[in-house]
């Protein structure tokens, strides 16, 4: 991590405002970012935010409902508003100048269908066919397992969740302990230190 997404977890970043276009180049996308200092991964679109867009699993089902999870900027909710125009795409953070960075991107790039707020601005009856993640690692194991599993209850029935985490940061620990937690979590690809990980409700889990 450099200086430019230094405590990119907050909500109010303190470090001065710099901003920059970055590109993120897909094969069925080409989309120019905004970015800015105290955000995730400012200098570039993060590779493994890249990988997970690149191995993008098949759905059979129209979404209506999608979240990015930790949306930054919003490279993840500006490709799945793209690629589901039909869906409503929720981007959610707690940094407030990453929030205002997704927004800006939606609209610079004529994506109407994302909305980038605050958590708890999501209504409560609102639940997601899939939640897409880069998650945010590095604000700690207890932080992250609550964040986790908060928003995998938000999850329908048939919903599914898809990460990307880095091997060395924990991804096969945090595949392990979402067994445990009853989310049947399968490594679905592997490449250059990152995981893909795709995570469904275990039939007939309890919880001891």
């Amino acid at each position: 991590m450099d200086d430019s997404d230094q405590h990119y977890w907050v909500s109010n970043p303190n470090s001065t405002s710099r901003q920059k276009e970055v590109e993120l180049l897909l094969p069925d996308i080409h989309l120019t970012l905004m970015t800015d200092r105290g955000v995730f991964s400012a200098n570039q679109v993060d590779k493994g935010t890249r990988y997970l867009l690149m191995d993008e699993p098949k759905t059979t089902e129209m979404p209506r409902n999608l979240l990015d999870l930790g949306c930054g900027y919003g490279p993840i909710a500006c490709a799945l508003g793209r690629r589901n125009p039909e869906a409503k795409v929720w981007a959610i953070d707690t940094n407030l100048r990453a929030i205002d960075l997704c927004r800006i991107n939606a609209e610079k790039n004529g994506i109407k269908n994302v909305f980038a707020c605050l958590p708890e601005e999501i209504p409560e009856d609102i639940y997601f066919d899939a939640i897409w993640s880069n998650p945010p690692i590095r604000i700690g194991k207890e932080p992250l397992h609550d964040l986790l599993l908060e928003w995998l209850s938000r999850l329908t029935s048939r919903g599914s969740g898809h990460f990307v985490v880095q091997r060395h940061l924990g991804a096969d620990s945090l595949a392990k302990w979402l067994g445990s937690k009853g989310w049947e979590t399968t490594r679905r690809s592997s490449r250059k230190g990152f995981r893909l990980l795709d995570i469904t409700r275990k039939v007939g889990y309890e919880e001891s």
